[in-house]
């Protein structure tokens, strides 16, 4: 899709608006996000770029990220079957989640953010990183009511 198309998609959501299920929560947290490399290192382990960012919102099934740009090294990281590892910090400390792309769009100059808007989805993670997230998004819940 051109970015004339996604711009186009975007206005129109906000038009006619957001018909999601899953109720968003505005929250701006730290996060890094990384595609691990096939390259091998000296000790065994494998070498990841990283890239800094926030989250716009979260809900229970995904996240709508803030990157400053849209290629990780030579990886672009909207592609298919890309998955991404994203270390979100929460208030009671980081967790680790495996996330899918589900759409992307530049940002425009006239918003107070620069970069790409990212939404993915949540495809995976350890038991006690999805407890810590899924709670988090509880109070975010309770404070609204």
């Amino acid at each position: 899709m051109s970015e004339f198309a996604r711009t186009v998609v975007s206005r129109l959501r906000k038009f006619v608006g957001d018909r999601r299920e899953v109720k968003r929560h505005k929250v701006r947290l730290a996060f890094g996000i990384s595609i691990a490399s096939s390259a091998q290192s000296l000790k065994g382990s494998r070498r990841t770029i990283s890239m800094d960012g926030h989250t716009l919102d979260l809900s229970a099934n995904g996240m709508a990220l803030i990157v400053p740009a849209i290629t990780l090294g030579e990886h672009h990281l909207v592609g298919e079957n890309r998955a991404l590892s994203v270390q979100l910090e929460l208030p009671s400390g980081p967790v680790v989640m495996h996330v899918m792309p589900v759409r992307y769009e530049r940002l425009e100059e006239h918003t107070s953010e620069f970069g790409y808007l990212l939404a993915v989805k949540i495809v995976g993670t350890t038991e006690s990183d999805r407890t810590t997230y899924t709670e988090y998004v509880a109070t975010l819940l309770e404070r609204k009511r």
